[in-house]
């Protein structure tokens, strides 16, 4: 069976699903690598402020709180902590720009197309769907879906997201971390993370390639891409850095 990941806006267009960036084989037989436990000591370093962040979602959902966000950075302290001020200010801003796409400015925290919610129970893997046919919908702010990625991410971040993934919309750290991990040890569509194209000077575009890339780049769905490039653009703006180069797909 042939899977792509694909992400959507606000969660409202059916998604083929798929963890990428780890072989297939390897994520279906549970062999993804564990994120180790680190303390979120991270946050004290993390180049958006509270203040900034609040400018960036002036309407956001309060679920998708500031402190929330520093609680999850410890799960992966190289985000948007790797290389100059530059590059690591370009990556924080990257990465709250495709949340901003996919939710709306962080309003929505689970998908809003109801009626896609039984699509994504795979039952062809051995573990099933054990917290039910329509359980792993979309949620968090990189839109997490189908049984697979919960196992998956939870896997990485050490919780049990298979059997609660109800868990993703009801802690926001949880919820953040989830978008984390796709970020950071996920290509999808693409050929690198998007914690690898911003730190090694890609540009945005990969990012994109990476979240959305099949239904976004080389042409299609212009305004969807766009929407994530002027984003982007208005965060290193609030940042005081320069978007660099690379912006398309």
């Amino acid at each position: 069976m042939s899977q792509s990941r694909h992400l959507s806006r606000y969660g409202t267009r059916f998604r083929s699903g798929a963890v990428a960036g780890v072989g297939t084989a390897a994520v279906l037989a549970g062999l993804v690598a564990a994120v180790p436990e680190v303390p979120a000591s991270a946050a004290g370093s993390f180049m958006v402020s509270q203040a900034q962040f609040d400018t960036m979602f002036p309407g956001r959902n309060s679920f998708y709180s500031y402190n929330g966000l520093t609680q999850a950075l410890g799960a992966y302290p190289g985000f948007a902590n790797s290389g100059d001020a530059t590059t690591r200010k370009r990556e924080a801003a990257a990465f709250l720009a495709n949340v901003s796409h996919e939710t709306a400015g962080l309003k929505y925290v689970v998908e809003q197309n109801k009626a896609n919610y039984g699509h994504y129970c795979d039952r062809s893997q051995p573990y099933g769907c054990p917290a039910g046919d329509k359980a792993y919908y979309g949620r968090g702010p990189l839109q997490l879906s189908w049984n697979f990625n919960y196992k998956a991410a939870g896997d990485a971040l050490h919780l049990d997201l298979l059997h609660d993934p109800y868990k993703v919309e009801r802690d926001s750290a949880v919820a953040w971390k989830t978008g984390l991990w796709f970020w950071n040890s996920q290509s999808g569509a693409g050929s690198m993370t998007p914690h690898d194209a911003m730190v090694h000077n890609k540009g945005f575009g990969e990012t994109i390639r990476s979240i959305n890339g099949d239904l976004e780049c080389n042409g299609k769905n212009p305004d969807e891409r766009q929407d994530r490039i002027n984003l982007y653009q208005k965060f290193t703006r609030e940042l005081g850095v320069s978007a660099g180069g690379n912006l398309s797909c």
